[in-house]
């Protein structure tokens, strides 16, 4: 019995590897049919397989088989992803580049931010709403930009990229609530029906919509003016550095044009025999642009501030009449019959800038006490009229409202004449008044704006006055004679004092004394 059944399971078992082996040559038929399909039955097919039936590895085909369904399986997913290499890793962006973009634009985020935060606070860090308005914030944040940028400007050279770059990105984001202020006008739709009806659209405000582009063109100039002087002829050195080759040049210095000597400032230097012909007119084109940009930024400043409002604080601050606002000799020149500003300017000390800056402020001030007292002087009979209304009375008030006209007048001439006669004139009190006390942000826009225009203007056309004068000055050095000859021409100056008015000086120190005439 044993060894019947042991026969019969060696007969099952037989017929279970003849099974097995019908089915591995049917899987190995359909396999080798498969291959010749499309590729996307056949990666299908191959993965069904590779998943419902697992071979002996000691099979050959089956190895093969595998291989095959791993290779084609890589494949679709290398094209279905699209950032494999050839390798199958993933290509990974440049370590440098967006890093560093990146890092870059969360900077200038946030600079934005604090900038932004500052003006929200009215520059009270604390919070507590102590700050000041929106207007002055803006107009405080522009005058701050400016002095950092430009406050070291001693040379005649291109601005640094990095300071341009700060000074247009930081411009743009304090100018930018421009963008946002307009005014409502009257316009007619027409409707499909016919019918026309008046409506308000908006649009820019007319005084920005001017202005600002202006402003924007005047700033790109003055920069294209700095970046001129680039690979230039002249060079500086520092006061009372004498270079080895020093040919005496460095020694000249302006100095009529300015009240006190300002030593940080750093010397020209031209090459021996002065600038080339070409190079000085080019120089003396880029004074002149400067100087109209000057103006243009002038005019735009002090329209931004006739249309300010004029603070109560101010006008509470001015004394009662203006005798005591002008003092005697002024009032006296003033209220006189035959009148003329230019010889009152004549007789005034204006020898320092503050006295000519002390002087407009009295005359300004002198306008609007005239003018605040000639407004109001009516309302004086009205409150009289019950007790005393005599036509006398009514006729003293009107002489003594065109007298103040008059003077009113006269004191606004005196003042007209006083800025022209000093176009550099610092602010004067009323402006610095009218800017503290504004709440106009785009007026205070244009005013800051063009008031740090007209300062780097004014920069540009002094340094360029440094080198021409400079250059003058270094080719009359290069005329004067040797030791001999000079010995020679003192001689005959001496003799010739009566004529000439040379005295006993000589050559050398007449060209030396020629810098402090313009």
């Amino acid at each position: 019995m044993a060894r019947g059944s042991a026969g019969a399971g060696e007969d099952g078992e037989a017929e279970e590897e003849k099974a097995a082996s019908e089915a591995l040559t049917a899987d190995s038929a359909d396999e080798e049919g498969r291959r010749g399909s499309s590729s996307s039955a056949s990666s299908e097919v191959a993965s069904t397989v590779s998943y419902t039936y697992f071979p002996p590895p000691d099979d050959e085909w089956q190895k093969v088989a595998i291989k095959t369904c791993v290779s084609v399986v890589s494949a679709d997913v290398a094209v279905a992803g699209g950032g494999a290499d050839d390798d199958g890793k993933e290509e990974k962006p440049p370590r440098g580049g967006v890093g560093a973009a990146d890092r870059h634009r969360a900077s200038e985020m946030e600079m934005m931010k604090e900038r932004f935060s500052k003006l929200l606070l009215g520059e009270d860090m604390s919070g507590s709403g102590k700050g000041v308005c929106t207007a002055l914030a803006i107009s405080n944040a522009i005058t701050n930009l400016c002095a950092t940028i430009f406050g070291q400007l001693w040379r005649l050279e291109p601005l640094l990229p990095e300071k341009k770059a700060m000074w247009r990105r930081e411009m743009d984001w304090l100018v930018c609530v421009s963008d946002h202020i307009i005014e409502l006008v009257p316009t007619w739709q027409t409707f499909p029906d016919g019918t026309r009806l008046e409506i308000m659209t908006s649009r820019p405000r007319s005084d920005l919509y001017i202005n600002l582009p202006a402003l924007r063109k005047l700033d790109s100039m003055l920069l294209e003016i700095l970046e001129g002087f680039r690979d230039a002829e002249f060079w500086y050195v520092d006061q009372g550095i004498c270079a080895p080759d020093c040919d005496g040049s460095a020694s000249y210095r302006r100095t009529f044009h300015r009240r006190d000597d300002k030593w940080w400032l750093p010397v020209p230097r031209v090459p021996h025999g002065g600038l080339c012909e070409a190079t000085r007119r080019q120089v003396e084109h880029r004074r002149d642009c400067a100087n109209q940009i000057l103006k243009a930024a002038m005019a735009i400043n002090s329209n931004a501030l006739a249309e300010m409002d004029v603070p109560d604080s101010y006008l509470d601050s001015l004394p009662k009449n203006g005798r005591a606002t002008l003092g005697d000799v002024i009032y006296r020149y003033i209220t006189s019959d035959h009148f003329s500003p230019d010889c009152l300017l004549d007789c005034l000390d204006l020898s320092s800038e503050y006295q000519a800056l002390e002087i407009a402020n009295r005359v300004e001030a002198s306008v609007y006490v005239w003018r605040r007292r000639g407004g109001g002087g009516a309302a004086k009979p009205a409150s009289r009229a019950g007790a005393k209304s005599s036509w006398g009375i009514v006729k003293d008030m009107i002489m003594d409202t065109e007298k103040r006209d008059l003077l009113a007048e006269r004191a606004e001439g005196l003042f007209i004449s006083l800025k022209q006669r000093f176009p550099g004139l610092t602010q004067t009190s009323l402006d610095m008044s009218k800017i503290q006390y504004n709440k106009d942000v785009g007026k205070s826009i244009l005013e800051s704006y063009s008031r740090v225009l007209e300062s780097l203007a004014s920069n540009i056309i002094a340094r360029i006055d440094d080198l021409l004068n400079v250059d003058e000055l270094s080719k009359q050095s290069d005329s004067i004679p040797s030791a001999g000859t000079a010995t020679d021409a003192k001689i005959a100056c001496k003799s010739n004092s009566s004529k000439i008015g040379c005295h006993s000086r000589d050559v050398k120190t007449q060209e030396g004394t020629r810098s402090g005439f313009r």
